[in-house]
């Protein structure tokens, strides 16, 4: 009886001292797959390709919101965020008055573009129209 309390008592430390265990970016491994339902301005289109390191969209001026964008913060606050371009350039100056973003210099432009092209806000449409020019008629119970 002695050995099921202790063993039963280091079981739960064990499973109590694990839940502390510090998340790092060094130990969290992330599959291809882990991206896939990551939403673009696409509507998550096959032909989308993501890159499998950030979950980004793959683009010529990717590295660039890499190099700018990533020592901050990470990538999931991209990708959940969809401004117009004037959006994410006000993004921009309120990180840089708020949080002490470098100025990016002639590079601006390339990070705005990307985020303009490939996280824009999305129309998106949940309901057809409204139907117009309906005869109603009266039913007819018997």
């Amino acid at each position: 009886m002695r050995i099921k309390v202790t063993l039963i008592v280091f079981l739960g430390l064990g499973i109590v001292l694990s839940s502390f265990r510090p998340e790092t970016e060094s130990n969290i491994k992330f599959s291809s797959n882990d991206f896939s339902l990551i939403s673009t301005n696409t509507f998550a289109s096959d032909t989308t390709k993501l890159d499998k390191e950030t979950g980004l969209v793959v683009d010529e001026n990717l590295y660039m919101v890499k190099a700018q964008c990533t020592g901050c913060h990470s990538t999931k606050l991209i990708s959940a965020n969809h401004f117009t371009r004037d959006g994410w350039k006000q993004k921009i100056r309120w990180m840089q008055a708020n949080h002490n973003l470098w100025d990016l210099g002639e590079t601006e432009k390339q990070v705005l573009d990307y985020l303009e092209k490939n996280y824009a806000p999305q129309q998106m449409v949940s309901r057809r129209a409204p139907l117009k020019d309906i005869k109603w008629y009266d039913l007819k119970l018997k």
